[in-house]
């Protein structure tokens, strides 16, 4: 019976070939050599889809992380000195993760575009970033942006307006792979033509390793020197350039008091410590005397509440990423590296069932022998998911310097506010908008949760918890100047002690 399983399925694999090469016929001449690689990857991700079963991870295997194996970010010494800081700089590349539409959030095109403070996209305050870094060092630490078929096109017309700053600015794209069907597991695409939603999807991020080596930038950096990328998402406006951390990679043991051996790190994943908000969120473990990436999907559902626990996983992955270029290009050159299959399962508007094979980057840390977590500050993990996220980068929460958020000194505690806007009338960043005069003062704020047709005035004050509800067909205005703390404001605009 095993036997006549496994030729089903190599007759699967061999059958998805087939069709892949006969797509591969209709690709103009110019562009036959991605579509090529691309589809290799594709095939070989496929192949261990069909063959791969069974649980990928097995509970009672997960061992306890060893001393070290995540450091803390408090304990690592930076150097001082500018031309130090400046030879670690020149080393480095920097890679944002831009692939993704700002649909969540009710906007068109690349996400990276949206405004977030002070009229800046998030594109803005990342170039801002590493032009203060040129300047203030001497160096030239490029930027390399990873766009998907989705954002390309949109975010190649913007760039001219940079063309004078101190950054040079890298694009590539990730790879397209076609969606196959549910049940014949075949490409619903019939020829190569177009980049339709349809028949396509950028296969997550974990595509990035093969996609930056087949572009041909891996081996360009290279030469040039460099020796490591800083990978992050483009939207985690926390996600910048680290001078202790890149002291790690290149210094370790002067860099940890020699809690490291000298030998380089080859992955560093940053991760910090989990909230009520992140308990969902992956984590690192030892699995086969290895770090590894715990994702909730891989977790057996009798496990799920033990996952969840904050004192039993502690940390959670942020996708800020340090990781070696030399290592990328043995791992790639030699097809390993593995990562987990996430199958994505879709309905499309042309009423077919879909799927679609996605990896994630920080899975990865599996395959790199020298790897290591640093638990940082939860300043370094800043994303703009939601409106709800918005509204505090938007706030007096925050100051913006050379392009990066800091935290007003005034706030008490380190941690950010918990703030819930309701999606209906707050989910799309026009209509959020428009229902703040101006964006109230959150700096003593723990808990905000607002549903319903609201309004805020000019010049609002929330502190402490504050709950607004304007049931349906009901209206509630906050009038400007208004202070709430630790109140319930109702559909009846009473306003009583919480």
């Amino acid at each position: 019976m095993g036997d006549f399983v496994d030729i089903q399925k190599q007759n699967t694999v061999e059958h998805l070939n087939q069709e892949l090469e006969r797509l591969l016929q209709s690709a103009p001449p110019s562009k036959a050599e991605r579509d090529r690689k691309e589809f290799d990857g594709f095939s070989r991700l496929f192949k261990r889809f069909v063959f791969e079963s069974g649980a990928a991870i097995q509970w009672d295997k997960i061992q306890s992380l060893p001393e070290n194996a995540v450091l803390d970010y408090a304990s690592l010494k930076a150097p001082e000195d500018k031309q130090a800081i400046a030879n670690m700089l020149s080393r480095l590349v920097v890679v944002k993760l831009n692939g993704g539409l700002g649909t969540s959030m009710g906007c068109t095109g690349p996400k990276s575009l949206i405004q977030v403070r002070n009229d800046l996209t998030f594109l803005d305050m990342t170039i801002h970033q590493i032009e203060s870094l040129n300047l203030t060092y001497g160096v030239d630490v490029p930027l390399i942006l990873m766009n998907s078929f989705n954002t390309h096109d949109d975010t190649q017309q913007v760039l001219h307006r940079y063309k004078h700053r101190r950054v040079r600015i890298f694009t590539f794209l990730q790879s397209r792979y076609p969606r196959i069907d549910r049940e014949t597991l075949m490409p619903i695409a019939k020829n190569l033509s177009g980049s339709s939603n349809e028949v396509w999807y950028p296969p997550g991020h974990g595509d990035f390793y093969e996609a930056f080596y087949n572009c041909g930038y891996l081996d360009r950096f290279i030469e040039e020197g460099k020796e490591y990328c800083f990978l992050s998402n483009i939207d985690n406006l926390g996600a910048t350039v680290d001078i202790s951390i890149l002291e790690l990679l290149l210094n370790p043991q002067q860099a940890t008091e020699g809690l490291v051996d000298a030998r380089n790190l080859d992955f560093v994943m940053e991760v910090t410590d989990k909230t009520r908000a992140d308990v969902k969120g992956g984590t690192l473990i030892l699995y086969e005397d290895k770090l590894r990436l715990l994702e909730i999907a891989q977790v057996p559902k009798s496990h799920v509440d033990e996952f969840k626990s904050i004192s039993k996983f502690k940390v959670f992955n942020t996708n800020n990423l340090w990781v070696n270029l030399k290592a990328i290009k043995r791992l790639v050159e030699a097809h390993s590296m593995q990562l987990e299959i996430i199958v994505n399962h879709k309905h499309i508007d042309t009423g077919a069932n879909v799927i679609q094979l996605e990896t994630a980057c920080g899975d990865a840390v599996k395959n790199f022998d020298r790897a290591r977590g640093i638990n940082v500050p939860r300043r370094r993990f800043l994303p703009v998911k939601k409106t709800d996220d918005l509204l505090m980068i938007m706030s007096n929460l925050y100051s913006i310097q050379q392009g990066t958020l800091i935290m007003n000194p005034k706030r008490v505690f380190p941690s950010v506010p918990l703030v819930k806007l309701g999606d209906k009338d707050f989910g799309k960043v026009r209509d959020f908008l428009n229902r703040f005069s101006t964006i109230p003062d959150l700096l003593d704020l723990d808990h905000l949760t607002v549903s319903g047709d609201v309004t805020f005035g000019k010049g609002v004050i929330l502190k402490g918890t504050v709950i607004i509800i304007a049931n349906h067909g009901e209206r509630i205005d906050i009038p400007s100047g208004a202070l709430l703390e630790n109140k319930i404001v109702s559909g009846n605009l009473r306003i009583m002690d919480h």
